[in-house]
């Protein structure tokens, strides 16, 4: 498993003085110095953080950087408009919808085209239940479809036209 510390033990940058019990005691000028540099060191320059394109190549796989390519481009276009975090926010939630729609699509394409009939070995069986029917329909007292053992099971095999 990866590790964000390469496996050293990870420890405060602010030594003891996180704390603020530990700072009530008493810190030395040395300690307040470096704990005044510390705070002053938290605060990011006004054009930070900075987008190293080198990075992003470094970052991410080139067919990564292929499939994303469109959306980043279509919110890039959008990010004066919406604002640079809405801009994220809705390339991600289009993305995971465009996902989730193309996800849809295979399993209604694999439902429709590759079902468990008698001529194929696998695929996934899709079972429908019976209608219920109850006293006061129509159609009650409603007789079972399947009359004969070889009803079971038969995988439209009855029904074929071969």
């Amino acid at each position: 498993m990866a590790s964000d510390t390469g496996g050293v033990k990870a420890f405060s940058i602010q030594g003891r003085l996180y704390r603020e019990r530990e700072r009530l005691i008493g810190m030395t000028d040395k300690e307040r110095a470096w704990r005044r540099q510390w705070l002053r060191d938290q605060h990011l320059a006004p054009d930070e953080p900075r987008i190293v394109p080198e990075m992003y190549k470094e970052l991410y796989n080139p067919i990564r950087r292929a499939y994303w390519k469109p959306l980043d481009t279509i919110f890039n276009a959008l990010e004066p408009v919406l604002g640079k975090n809405a801009a994220i926010a809705s390339r991600v939630v289009t993305g995971k919808i465009c996902m989730a729609i193309a996800a849809l699509y295979a399993a209604a394409y694999y439902f429709k085209y590759n079902g468990n009939d008698w001529t194929r070995k696998g695929g996934w069986r899709v079972i429908t239940s019976r209608k219920a029917c109850v006293p006061g329909d129509s159609a009650y007292p409603k007789p079972p479809s399947r009359s004969v053992g070889a009803d079971y099971a038969d995988r439209g095999f009855k029904t074929s036209p071969i």
